[in-house]
This record gives C-alpha cells, structure tokens and sequence, in this order.
C-alpha cells in the first residue's frame, strides 16, 4: 500500500526559531556523523520541570471545563469521561476525536492558554547544566501542543539544549492523532530521525510511554524527581501514571537528576 504524506510525522527544529524541516531533508556531513550515535527523547512535563505544580491542576480543569460546554455534560459526568478516556487511550484527546468530533487543534488551544503559567514554572539548575553537557542528538517529545512546549522551554532557558520538538501536533498518522503511547508512532519517529530505535533512549515520568518504547527496542529512563508531587493526589496519579515499584522490568533506569544520564 502506498503511503501518503500525511502518514509522516514531521520534526520542528530549535525551539525559538520554529523551523520545520522539508519532506526531503537528508542529514549531510555532521549531522550525518551523528546518525549513529544516540538520540535522547526527553518527555517535557514533571520531566524537565514540576508540571504537577505548575500545569497539570489547571489544564485538567480546563480540558473537563471544555467537555462541560462542548459536549453539554454535567461537572461530574465530564470529570468521570475525561479520566475514561484518560485510562482507556493514554490521552483525553483521542477519545474526544473518536467519539465526538471534536477538533484537535481546536481542544488543545482552548485547554493550554494557562495565564500565569510562566510565573509558576520551576525546574533545577544542574539538571539545565547536565541537558547542556550531554553528548548526543536531544529533542522533546511531549504530547502537549508546540506552542505550550516552545513556552516552557523559553521561560526555563532551555530551548537552546534541543535539536527540535516533536509535539502532539505532530503525532499523526494517515489522517489520525497518534500521541504516546502508540508504539507505531514511537517507530515513525525513529524512521524520521533517522535513527534505529536501539539508539534513542526515551525520558520519561509516564510509565505507559516507557512500556512502548522499551517493546519496539528503545531503552526507557524513568524521571522519579517530582513524583512526589503526584502522590498526593490519587486521581492525579492515575493520570499520569505513577507507578509504586522501585523499577519495572521495562525500565532501563530510574533517575532523579539528569546529571546520572552521563553515566548510562
């Protein structure tokens, strides 16, 4: 079957400048160098910084305010389906598309405006200056929408430690949305980059993504940092899929510092 363009996931280089690279690039000299070596896949929120403190409560109450008037349910009712569809696709997103039209674009400009979100945001010093020492190709990969992901990287100064980012924007496959933790999105982003998946090393909080990752061969470092932040919500952990064991099976490494990713 031949596949069409809209099969491709497409990869935004730096951050700051918000430039696309066409369907035909090929990587030359350096970057072809480079094609061998490792490619880090650094998840964004409560990875990078503390988004149970500084995003999470507030785009949870958006994303059930959206169902409220969209889809004209109660606040109950939308709270109980967005956690539905939470738990059965791994992102409210997919089951608003599936089962009630709603646009993507749409959804994620209305549950991302989050004024005040740069006042709130936080992260750690060493992990910025770990992220500027470690050797390799580093993107983010996060399932949130490119211009909440550009945001928290200019309000953290860390835009300039990524190569580029892979948002939710870009997670679609013949015509559907297919954010993390779909394996076949995981496989076409590797194809992108050019890369076999034995070398990408995918950073995560979620634990689902790092399941998926770890299936098609990539290995799986688990950020513990702020995990405890979400522990103090039950539900919240339910989303974001805090796991109690030390480290499951699946999971290369746990790690609560970046600094620890040099020794891997």
């Amino acid at each position: 079957m031949k596949r069409t363009r809209d099969a491709r996931c497409t990869i935004k280089q730096r951050p700051r400048e918000r430039v696309s690279r066409p369907d035909g690039w090929r990587p030359s000299g350096a970057g072809a160098q480079r094609l061998g070596g490792r490619v880090w896949l650094f998840d964004l929120d409560d990875t990078l910084h503390d988004a149970s403190h500084a995003a999470f409560r507030f785009t949870s109450q958006a994303m059930t305010e959206y169902m409220v008037e969209h889809l004209e349910l109660s606040l109950e009712e939308a709270s109980a389906l967005r956690q539905h569809y939470w738990d059965r696709y791994g992102a409210t997103l997919l089951g608003l598309v599936r089962h009630h039209g709603v646009k993507a674009n749409h959804f994620l400009e209305e549950t991302h405006r989050l004024p005040g979100l740069e006042d709130r945001l936080r992260t750690s010093a060493h992990d910025r200056a770990a992220l500027r020492r470690l050797r390799g190709r580093k993107f983010i990969f996060t399932n949130a929408p490119r211009s909440y992901a550009v945001r928290v990287l200019n309000a953290l100064n860390l835009a300039d430690c990524f190569e580029g980012v892979i948002s939710v924007d870009d997670m679609r496959m013949f015509g559907h949305s297919r954010p993390k933790p779909d394996a076949r999105m995981l496989r076409c982003i590797a194809a992108r980059l050019k890369v076999l998946p034995s070398r990408c090393v995918l950073v995560e909080d979620t634990l689902a993504n790092q399941r998926s990752a770890h299936a098609i061969g990539m290995r799986s470092v688990w950020m513990g940092r702020y995990l405890h932040s979400k522990r103090k919500s039950v539900k919240n952990a339910m989303e974001v899929g805090v796991h109690q064991c030390r480290k499951p099976p699946y999971v290369y490494a746990r790690i609560r510092s970046l600094k620890t990713l040099h020794a891997l």
